[in-house]
């Protein structure tokens, strides 16, 4: 097995034939870098391998704060869009292996899950989420716009209408807004998430695994056919973005924590 720096994994964790991968950059709200995107990408590799061995994945974020915050700007905001088409390509394609993976996938909500952070629970299964939970893509106040999968996913899950609505005003939503849209399938208070994912754990186990290979499958087989031209339209769009002045902007007021002046250049 492969060691990581910014993820941590716990085979039969919480219990037998469950793995539970947390995020482990605590200092940063467990935002996503180039290292983070990488190791799971690999990570999702290893799981792959030993699938079978295994009923469930589970990922959720390290402390209490949050789940993943976001993309990491404070690397993001010095890359060319060279360096940023390969970021973001990078990120679009290890959700795609998570979403992919034959096994079902949860996402244990415990805080921040927000631009990238909030795009990786959408490329879980099932999301469970606690009442801090804090959920959206602000892409637009930084001057660039969903990449990892977040514009086809949250089009696919409520519509296109409110999907434009949320990113077009870079909403952030409560957990029980989240789940009114069902968007969120669970919400609970925070010191009873453990319970919550874990009594569900418990009944994915007990299920037929085949049975819930191939159902997954099966739901997701029309939305590949339909839609994996979007996630080639959302890249290009987003590296488009990295040739703005208003992306170093939007980057530049968010480490600053200033409201940032947008000039549509």
């Amino acid at each position: 097995m492969n060691k990581y720096e910014t993820i941590k994994v716990h085979y039969d964790n919480p219990m037998e034939k469950a793995i539970t991968i947390v995020f482990s950059r605590e200092k940063q709200l467990n935002a996503m870098n180039s290292l983070m995107v990488k190791e799971l990408s690999t990570l999702i590799d290893e799981i792959d391998s030993v699938k079978e061995k295994y009923r469930v994945l589970i990922l959720t974020g390290g402390g209490e704060k949050s789940f993943v915050a976001g993309a990491d700007i404070s690397e993001m905001s010095n890359m060319s869009p060279n360096e940023a088409k390969l970021f973001l390509s990078s990120a679009q394609n290890a959700l795609l292996k998570l979403e992919k993976l034959d096994l079902p996938v949860i996402a244990k909500i415990n805080g921040f899950a927000l631009g990238g952070g909030f795009e990786l629970a959408l490329a879980c299964d099932i999301r469970i989420a606690s009442q801090n939970a804090l959920l959206g893509l602000p892409e637009v106040t930084l001057g660039i716009i969903p990449s990892a999968g977040g514009t086809q996913r949250l089009t696919k899950l409520v519509g296109e209408s409110i999907a434009k609505y949320w990113i077009l005003t870079a909403k952030r939503l409560k957990a029980k807004e989240a789940y009114n849209f069902g968007v969120v399938h669970e919400v609970c208070e925070p010191q009873d998430l453990d319970e919550y994912t874990n009594k569900l754990i418990e009944k994915i186990i007990g299920l037929a695994p085949i049975a819930l290979v191939k159902a997954k499958k099966s739901i997701q087989s029309t939305f590949w056919k339909n839609t994996i031209l979007g996630y080639e339209d959302e890249l290009n769009n987003a590296v488009d973005c990295f040739e703005s002045d208003d992306l170093r902007e939007g980057m530049k007021a968010f480490l600053e924590k200033r409201r940032a002046n947008f000039e549509n250049k």
